[in-house]
């Protein structure tokens, strides 16, 4: 018997490497889950829900930076950082946006900025994408406002669903944050009854004790 296809979303941002580490997992994932990946901007994100990045944070700065090389070590993965980081992001997520988002065309641009380590936001490493795109004229691709439109919306979207990081994926109402939630997703997709015990139930709308002023 063939196994029910499953939709989701996977939000993400070329800025974040944890989403350029649990991208190189997807080949582990189910047949039956179909992935649609859906560039967003992350600091949209932050700006909406007010929350600072992890590079804006000195000491978390340094601890994922570190984090990102152990990681990559232990699944065998190549990384290199580019030169600065954070970078501006928009010329990596617009090329996206316009050669289709697909997974493939994901991997091409991850691999300029986290193995071969190109700056992204600089002429070279925009042109190094463009041409893992078979894009030929990237400047125009830049400035097309369809593909600005486009990845405003996306980034509305996911607000809208609710999104406050990258990678996430999401699953009807659900949302999976981060590489550490990937089990928890296929949990979910395998017997979605644990998330509707009476304990998950309560802390799921639990009210706030204190709020910082």
């Amino acid at each position: 018997m063939m196994a029910s296809v499953i939709s989701s979303n996977w939000y993400f941002d070329f800025i974040s490497p944890f989403a350029y580490l649990q991208l190189a997992q997807f080949s582990k994932l189910p047949s039956s889950l179909k992935i649609t990946p859906v560039p967003v901007v992350f600091s949209g994100l932050l700006k909406h829900w007010g929350q600072l990045g992890p590079a804006e944070i000195p000491s978390k700065r340094r601890f994922v930076y570190r984090f990102f090389k152990w990681k990559a070590d232990q699944i065998n993965l190549p990384f290199t950082m580019p030169p600065k980081h954070p970078y501006n992001p928009l010329p990596s997520l617009r090329l996206c946006v316009a050669a289709g988002a697909k997974v493939e065309q994901v991997i091409a641009i991850f691999n300029v900025i986290y193995v071969q380590g190109l700056q992204p936001d600089s002429i070279e490493g925009i042109n190094a994408m463009a041409e893992a795109l078979s894009i030929d004229n990237p400047q125009a691709v830049l400035s097309d406002e369809t593909v600005k439109i486009t990845l405003r919306d996306n980034t509305k979207k996911a607000i809208a669903e609710g999104v406050f990081g990258v990678p996430t994926f999401t699953i009807g109402n659900e949302l999976f944050w981060g590489g550490d939630a990937t089990k928890m997703m296929l949990d979910y997709i395998n017997c979605s009854e644990l998330f509707e015990t009476a304990e998950m139930k309560r802390i799921s709308s639990m009210p706030m004790g204190l709020t910082r002023r």
